[in-house]
């Protein structure tokens, strides 16, 4: 069941009944409906209806806004119930080959900006494959059309930002350089992803009009930053374990992105944004057109957006002693600092060029220091093209065919952080000085950036995708066969970097005009010099997804609240994943790196059943039993590299009275380690030493080698979630809604990255005991110095190393995750306009880890990494006469941040958004179907919640898995139905 406000239009759509066949509405007439609805709003009613004789309504919001419709009481026609509904209205239904619509009595002209793609589309809602009904004992959230108008975001990952359930960990926009921590270093694409629970985006299956998309980030993602928001009708976000019904990847829940399928006439819209730092354009066309068999919707999309730099943020640095934090900038600075033969250090003096440097010019013990964050960005500079076609025709009385393609192009560069790294100077570069005159070699830690530039990271992603269907009716039964195809390739280029080959030919070169002067402040090498140390390095992924499918549903037999509703079918697919890189960094001459670990690829085989039985009705007239809806479902599935898991899942409604829902569930989920999860190989693990803090030291600090990536026992994730809920709407308050949902998830084996508190291991022993070893013998700290995936960013020696840790991701035991989803939602309509208010809120009570069997459990909620306690959106909206101003409040908890020693605070962050629109209806001549829209999010410019966020090679001053950088962002936004 859907209710939809679109532009110009409402779409009410119930998909057809248990024992409706999917015929014309004419044919639906000999039915009778047992109707008890109240005197209420007529889009109420309307929907109502609707939902009740599993038929598609479809009229124009100005049509039916402020009218309010009698009760209507008793046993009717669906013909007979709409037109008491309507009953001295002056509008009237006429019957479709689709349902009915409605018109301005005596009108025959058809509607501009219609959207009817339950109608044509003929929509399973998200968390069942039984048409015609909310899956029983589920809670699924919707975000339509006109709720998007409304938040005056313009990107899918915004919209889905402040949604209460998602966690902004994991690979983002803003997550890139700024965490290693869920994956998030996996994204080449600059992509953006959904995050139910916090349970990882691997953990949230994300859908495009039911279909799966290709992945990206290293296919750990669907990149929704790709979607087009101005072609979305809704979101639907099923906030619940699902792989019964859809699968692997189903373990948090499914988000499932609806498209304006069935759109009718055309819509132009313009938008343009700023906030401190940067702009961002929006343009879109969509069109659609419809005939008696079929239609046709095309849509495009353009996004701008300029880099946000973080010198634009004061936080956005290494630097946090202004804050009251520490100072994490590293002695890679420019001018530099010398190391001489025997660990003295020397700073290189500011204001001179290097080429006459005595020893009694340096600065004996001063460390020159450089923040890591200098001509960086926080969110890169993006580019985006996106369309889709989507086509639907009947080719008889009994058979449809929908074909559907999508296709988008990015390409996206932001300045990246510096890996800094001490350079080794022999005696034979020409400015060569030596502090303590041993003359021997020095190392000089040096900034790069001043001659090659900042290191830009550029990124071009394509994905295309393919879907098509065909649906034939057999009476009230349906059988569909479909299938999907799609290919997403990413590209980075990583540039201005330094070669370290070709730069230590340059250090040795005795020739002033050829040599290489680190010496310096600023930069005095020749151009050519410069020019041939610059390295780069190029990585290309291409990820691949292919469904295949043949599903049945329609009735068994008749029980006494309705028909027990079977669907059954099977399904076949495959993923793979690749990636090459050539690499300019290490060695004169470029080299291609192989596969990097693949190409990987699988394919799963499925069977699956889902049953729906009304036990009973409110025909029955059973006290205390208005309704009860049962469902049952099961899934089985055997992968190719990891075996056949089978998974159930069984939920129940039951309405004792009308108005008020009382529901719950019970299901098992599994999810295949991801081709990222799994892959070993060259560039992908990270060998570190690094100095953490240890409470068992007398200096208060250790030297570990931390190991980062994956490791090779990877298995697969299996969990089990209970939810129990209610859902209330009292007849006698009209547009009142209540709604809460308990749910509890065990998840055993899941993969989970330590790396989060890499920092603080020592220093949380009892929790982290099995990760680590003490005391490594020095044939194996030699062994990790070896490795061709080894980083020193601080100068650590291998005799000062006591500790190894082994932070990488691993199947580590077992999660608990308990807590309450609610909305609260009241709509009062007039004749003129309609006043609604509103809050939803995702509030955790716990997150508990146990890394191993023998370890200990403890309390991951409202720590760094992880959902904060609770999250809460408030809203308020107005609208009278075509004017509308619609509030929001996003209200994030406070949490502790225990990547640090001691764990420190982290204050709450409160942020207003808000949206005026103005809407002209047919009377306003040339402005008739336009609406302008001023928007402002973070009106007044609230910062992120200070965090001391210190990672293995950099750090910043706040946490950009929980807060946007953004700041307060105007934009004016136009929009033309024709």
């Amino acid at each position: 069941m859907t209710f939809k406000t679109t532009t110009h239009a409402i779409v009410i759509a119930m998909l057809a009944a248990p024992l409706v066949a999917a015929a014309p509405a004419s044919a639906q007439e000999a039915d009778t409906l047992a109707l008890d609805l109240p005197a209420q709003a007529m889009a109420r009613s309307l929907h109502d209806l609707a939902a009740k004789a599993g038929a598609t309504i479809v009229a124009d919001d100005k049509l039916v806004a402020g009218r309010t419709a009698p009760a209507v009481q008793g046993t009717y026609t669906l013909a007979g119930a709409l037109g008491k509904i309507l009953e001295g209205s002056g509008l009237q239904g006429i019957a479709t080959s689709q349902g009915y619509a409605i018109r301005s009595a005596g009108s025959s002209t058809p509607m501009r900006g219609a959207s009817a793609d339950s109608a044509t589309d003929d929509i399973v809602v998200t968390g069942t494959r039984i048409r015609g009904s909310a899956p029983a004992g589920a809670a699924v959230i919707a975000i339509d059309r006109k709720a998007i108008e409304e938040s005056g975001r313009a990107t899918v990952q915004d919209l889905v930002s402040v949604l209460p359930q998602n966690f902004g960990g994991g690979p983002n926009e803003g997550t890139l350089g700024f965490t290693q921590r869920n994956n998030a270093n996996a994204n080449i694409g600059s992509g953006a992803s959904i995050n139910l629970r916090g349970l990882g985006t691997t953990s949230t299956l994300t859908l495009v009009d039911g279909n799966r998309l290709a992945l990206g980030a290293a296919s750990s993602i669907v990149d929704i930053s790709l979607i087009p928001a101005s072609a979305i009708e809704r979101i639907e976000v099923l906030a619940d374990g699902a792989s019964a019904i859809y699968g692997s990847d189903a373990v948090a829940g499914v988000v499932n992105v609806r498209l304006r399928r069935g759109y009718e006439g055309a819509e132009t819209s313009f938008r343009v944004g700023m906030a401190d730092g940067f702009s961002e354009v929006q343009a879109s066309q969509l069109a659609g057109l419809r005939w008696n068999s079929g239609s046709l919707m095309a849509a495009y999309e353009f996004y701008r957006r300029d880099r946000l730099a973080a010198q634009d943020r004061d936080y956005a640095t290494e630097d946090l002693t202004r804050f009251g934090g520490p100072d994490y900038r590293q002695a890679f600075a420019n001018p530099g600092t010398i190391t001489a033969a025997n660990g003295a250090i020397f700073g290189i003096p500011a204001r001179q060029d290097g080429r006459a440097l005595a020893p009694s010019d340096l600065l004996a013990g001063v460390r020159n220091l450089g923040d890591g964050r200098r001509l960086t960005d926080i969110l890169p500079r993006t580019r985006r093209h996106a369309g889709l076609i989507a086509l639907e025709q009947d080719l008889s009385s009994w058979l449809t065919m929908r074909l559907q393609g999508f296709a988008a192009d990015r390409r996206s560069d932001q300045r990246y952080i510096v890996f800094g790294s001490q350079v080794t100077v022999p005696v034979s570069n020409p400015f060569y000085v030596d502090p303590i005159g041993t003359g021997q070699p020095i190392r000089v830690g040096y900034d790069f950036r001043d001659d090659l530039g900042a290191t830009v990271n550029r990124s071009h992603v394509t994905n295309w995708t393919v879907a098509g269907v065909l649906e034939a009716r057999f009476g009230a039964w349906r059988a569909e066969a479909y299938g999907n195809r799609g290919i997403q390739h990413e590209e980075l280029l990583r540039d201005n970097l330094v070669n370290r080959a070709r730069l230590a030919q340059a250090l040795a070169d005795p020739d002033p005009a050829k040599a290489f002067n680190v010496f310096g402040d600023g930069s005095h090498t020749s151009a050519a010099t410069i020019d041939y140390v610059r390295g780069s390095s190029l990585t290309s992924a291409r990820s691949r997804q292919t469904t295949a499918g043949l599903k049945f549903d329609g009735p068994l037999l008749t029980l006494p609240g309705g028909a027990l509703t079977l669907a059954f079918g099977g399904e076949y697919r495959e993923e793979g994943y690749g990636s090459r890189s050539l690499a300019d960094e290490t060695t004169l001459v470029p080299v291609a790196s192989g596969d990097n670990g693949y190409p990987l690829a699988r394919n799963v085989l499925a069977g699956f059943a889902e049953l729906r039985a009304p036990l009973v009705g409110p025909e029955q007239g059973i006290a205390g039993v208005y309704r009860l809806d049962l469902s049952v479902a099961g899934r089985i599935e055997h992968y190719s590299d990891f075996g056949t898991t089978t998974n159930p899942k069984v939920g129940l409604t039951w309405e004792p009275v009308q108005g008020l829902a009382l529901r719950g569930s019970y299901g098992t989920s599994f999810r295949a380690p991801g081709f990222f999860d799994v892959r070993q190989g060259p560039g992908l693990s990270q060998v570190v030493p690094i100095p953490v803090t240890d409470p068992g030291s007398p200096s208060g600090s250790s030297n570990v080698i931390a190991l980062f990536g994956n490791d090779p026992g990877i298995g697969p994730e299996r969990a089990r979630t209970w939810t129990a809920g209610f859902d209330f709407k009292p007849p006698a308050i009209p547009g009142l809604s209540m709604s809460a949902t308990w749910f509890d998830i065990f998840y055993k084996d899941r993969i989970f990255n330590p790396a989060v508190d890499a920092f603080t291991f020592l220093a949380q022993r009892s929790r982290y005991e099995p990760l680590i070893t003490a005391n490594p013998s020095p044939a194996q700290v030699a062994s990790f110095y070896a490795s061709p995936d080894f980083s020193n960013p601080f100068g650590i020696a291998a005799g000062s190393i006591r500790y190894v840790i082994d932070a990488r991701n691993a199947n580590l035991a077992r999660n608990h995750l308990d807590g309450i989803d609610f909305d609260l939602n009241y709509r009062h309509e007039t004749a003129r306009g309609a006043l609604s208010l509103g809050a939803s809120g995702s509030w955790l009570f716990h997150l508990t880890q146990q890394l191993t069997s023998a370890a200990p459990r403890t309390q991951a909620l409202g720590t760094i990494g992880n959902p904060v306690r609770y999250r809460l959106r408030g809203r308020a909206g107005f609208e009278q006469d075509g004017f509308g101003a619609t509030a929001f409040v996003n209200h994030m908890a406070g949490y502790r941040n225990t990547a640090v020693a001691p764990v420190e605070p982290v204050a709450s962050w409160t942020t207003v958004d808000l949206t005026l629109s103005k809407r002209f209806g047919e009377e306003a001549g040339a402005l008739a179907g336009t609406r302008f829209a001023l928007s402002i999010t973070n009106l007044f410019d609230r910062d992120p919640p200070y965090v001391n966020n210190r990672t293995p090679f950099s750090a910043a001053g706040f946490d950009p898995e929980q807060a946007s950088a953004v700041g307060r962002l105007v934009a004016v936004q136009v929009t033309k139905s024709w």
